[in-house]
């Protein structure tokens, strides 16, 4: 390689991070907005013209085999409608999409000083392909981003639409793994049908678990044979990665990540790029809240500084009071299980979101929490709780949530929570400013034990349910604007809330 090709082949800069790009014409260096990819050949702005109006000039095609056909299109060396800023969904880095690595393609380019020597190269790109794909330092077309301070993968959908964090926290045994599964199936299948949303993957490989899940319950070829989701650990492959950061190892979460966009028949559908999300839903351990487990070397839980809303499970069946009283109707299984105190793992959270964002012990923090109650097939009895309707409502050709109807039911819960368990309501209404109780039931029915097997098994044949979506119906059209409907309740009936957007968009 000659002196000339080695100096092409070094990023530019213009001292401010920002990286520069070559004219192969006039050699002159440019930002990313000022020049054009066309063919194999980087062209700024002012070459492109002068030699587009002289293409236009001969009416010809540009002989065959030449490095450049003019007359094919030619596409900005930028992804496409790029956020002013990206927020990675694993370190919480924010950047500008200048600042975005790409990911080597060819086999022998391996070795990275965060990830370790088996991972492929991360580098900072200054030769593109036609499509816009950058090219590595073997030529190879290169597609996978990644962030500038992790190296972690950022799935493209976080270069161009607003992301939208959701922190879900509970107790060991309080059912997350099945709630997340159960939702993200309904999701899938009634968010296009009710709402013309659609629901999909953003990154099948950040999701995979999820999705091994939902093939478990839902898409078994036997579905009278038991199954059991394993447990979520508090340090493993399934929801943490490793990284170097210096000289120390640092474990992150592995969000679960999911694209929300308008499709045809939606009155926002030509605005998709505006109101669509990115959703980034973090799943921790209740295990994760035990003292010692949050430190500069594993930052598990500090996504709930950067959620819009919080979602907390409160098992009723792990309560001893309520399960007391359960055990009056229901012999359920789950109701044999260890009782825990559930509010000190909620006092642990808030102190930690506290400290991550800066609050006195005497403030509330201003972004809604859910709290969700699971298993409410077992404890619904105690206040005649009727979930076989969903709260929603017909508005036109698209569905609406009745959030009159949440509301009430959550009501209804909370003096529930005030009779048996008003700790733990005192701390979550002194903590956040717009508390919503919400029941729902992953299963509709009770798990079984069986002899030789741990655990609590489910049959998939059996699963049926209930109300799984209402929280994230609910949030979306309280405080979320153009992408699900909602009707109001009547003045008064609830405190007014902040209006969620991306992270993006205001928030601290």
């Amino acid at each position: 390689m000659n002196d000339g090709n080695i100096a092409n082949a070094l990023p530019a800069s213009d001292g401010h991070g920002n990286t520069l790009h070559e004219c192969e014409i006039c050699r002159g260096r440019f930002p990313v907005d000022g020049v054009w990819n066309a063919g194999e050949k980087i062209i700024c702005k002012t070459c492109h013209a002068k030699t587009v109006a002289v293409v236009v000039k001969a009416a010809e095609q540009p002989p065959a085999g030449s490095a450049v056909d003019l007359k094919q299109p030619v596409r900005r060396l930028q992804l496409g409608t790029l956020l002013p800023r990206i927020t990675c969904p694993h370190c919480w880095n924010r950047f500008p999409p200048e600042q975005i690595l790409w990911i080597s393609q060819h086999a022998e380019l391996l070795g990275d000083t965060v990830l370790g020597p088996e991972a492929a190269a991360r580098f900072l790109p200054t030769r593109f392909a036609v499509d816009g794909s950058a090219l590595d330092g073997r030529g190879m077309h290169c597609q996978n981003l990644a962030c500038p301070r992790c190296h972690l993968i950022i799935p493209r959908a976080f270069v161009e639409t607003d992301p939208l964090f959701v922190s879900i926290v509970g107790v060991p045994a309080s059912g997350k793994s099945y709630l997340l599964t159960a939702m993200t199936w309904e999701l899938r299948r009634r968010l296009p049908e009710r709402f013309a949303v659609m629901f999909s993957d953003a990154d099948t490989v950040a999701n995979r678990i999820l999705n091994e899940y939902e093939e478990l319950l839902f898409l078994q070829a036997d579905s009278s044979k038991v199954v059991a989701i394993r447990k979520t650990e508090v340090h493993g492959v399934v929801l943490y990665d490793q990284i170097r950061l210096g000289e120390q190892i640092v474990s992150l979460p592995r969000p679960f990540l999911f694209t929300l966009r308008p499709l045809a028949g939606h009155p926002n559908a030509i605005h998709a790029a505006r109101v669509g999300r990115v959703l980034c839903l973090y799943d921790n351990a209740g295990e994760a809240f035990d003292p010692g487990e949050d430190s500069a070397a594993s930052p598990v839980t500090q996504h709930l500084s950067k959620s819009r809303v919080l979602m907390f499970l409160f098992d009723p069946t792990q309560d001893a009071r309520i399960r007391a009283r359960c055990r009056e109707f229901s012999s359920d299984p789950q109701l044999d299980g260890r009782a825990r105190r559930q509010e000190t793992v909620f006092l642990e959270m808030a102190a930690r979101i506290r400290r991550y964002v800066g609050l006195n012990s005497q403030q509330r923090y201003d972004r809604p929490l859910l709290v969700v109650l699971p298993k409410a097939d077992v404890w619904g009895k105690l206040i005649g709780l009727d979930l076989s309707q969903e709260p929603l409502l017909l508005g036109g050709r698209l569905g609406l949530v009745d959030l009159a109807k949440v509301e009430s039911v959550s009501a209804k819960v909370r003096a529930l929570l005030l009779e048996f368990a008003p700790e733990f309501v005192t701390a979550a209404e002194d903590f956040c400013q717009h508390v919503v109780y919400i029941p729902v039931s992953a299963l509709g029915h009770s798990p079984q034990k069986q002899d030789g097997q741990e655990g609590l098994l489910v049959r998939p044949s059996d699963i049926r349910p209930t109300w799984v979506t209402v929280p994230m119906l609910y949030m979306f059209a309280k405080w979320s604007i153009g992408l699900i409907g909602g009707e109001a309740p009547a003045a008064g009936s609830m405190p007014p809330a902040p209006t969620i957007t991306g992270t993006n968009a205001g928030g601290k």
